[in-house]
């Protein structure tokens, strides 16, 4: 992939780069410590995705990793050091890149292998597209430590599959292998044993990259407002979608 001059690290543990293609990469940098995320990963996340969101004409994102995982969750030595359970609450309002992630106009195409657990496997459900190396691990073990998957897990899980199948698979906390989870509806593809995950994420970006950008941007829009809306507020948000395509396209 040519890349053009890139952003470089952010604070060590994520990288961000742009493509000639049109396609940005953001990269977990974190490979020793299994890409968990931190409170210094988060504040990176948020940089790099708030680049991404301002990058003008940009046809696709890539999120993927280093190392031997995905991101095996949220960095779990941090928890309980916040001064009060109130500091400990406003940092998690202040540090969103959840939202930040799914709301971003581009399609965005997730690249997983090894685990991809709690926070790791939340960021990879707030992506448009998820495709899954040989023998990787997905799940959401946060239950088993007495937590919730704050992430955005109860919310994206479910609005990938259906509720009956998302509640065993929330509450349980057990991780379960790629297949299982492409059956599931939690990743879109699992690739051959051998099968690079990383360059069939930038194939299948490139190949989004290379569409009309305001019909495919436009398209994400409307399919998110299929699952936030109700159905009639959905469909009148297509017509102007729809309306706002053509109005462009005759320009």
């Amino acid at each position: 992939m040519g890349m053009l001059p890139p952003m470089g690290e952010i604070d060590d543990v994520v990288r961000v780069a742009f493509g000639e293609d049109g396609v940005a990469e953001v990269v977990l940098s974190r490979p020793q410590k299994l890409n968990v995320v931190n409170l210094r990963m988060r504040d990176a996340l948020i940089e790099a995705f708030t680049a991404v969101r301002d990058f003008p004409d940009l046809g696709a994102l890539v999120l993927r990793a280093e190392g031997a995982h995905f991101s095996a969750g949220a960095d779990i030595s941090e928890f309980g050091n916040a001064e009060s359970i109130f500091e400990a609450r406003r940092i998690r309002w202040d540090r969103d890149p959840w939202h930040l992630l799914w709301t971003l106009p581009v399609p965005k195409i997730v690249a997983l292998h090894g685990y991809a657990l709690g926070s790791g496997l939340e960021m990879a459900m707030l992506c448009d597209v998820r495709i899954a190396a040989h023998g990787t691990k997905v799940g959401l073990p946060e239950t088993k430590l007495g937590m919730l998957p704050a992430a955005g897990g109860t919310r994206s899980i479910t609005a990938w599959m259906a509720p009956s199948r998302a509640l065993p698979f929330i509450m349980a906390g057990e991780p379960i292998d790629a297949e299982s989870a492409r059956i599931l509806g939690i990743v879109d593809e699992v690739l051959p044993e051998g099968v690079d995950v990383d360059e069939t994420a930038f194939a299948y970006a490139r190949r989004l990259a290379g569409l009309p950008r305001v019909a495919v941007r436009a398209a994400l829009s409307a399919a998110k407002a299929a699952h936030e809306l109700p159905l009639r507020e959905g469909l009148a948000a297509e017509r102007r979608l729809a309306y706002l395509t053509d109005q462009f396209n005759y320009d």
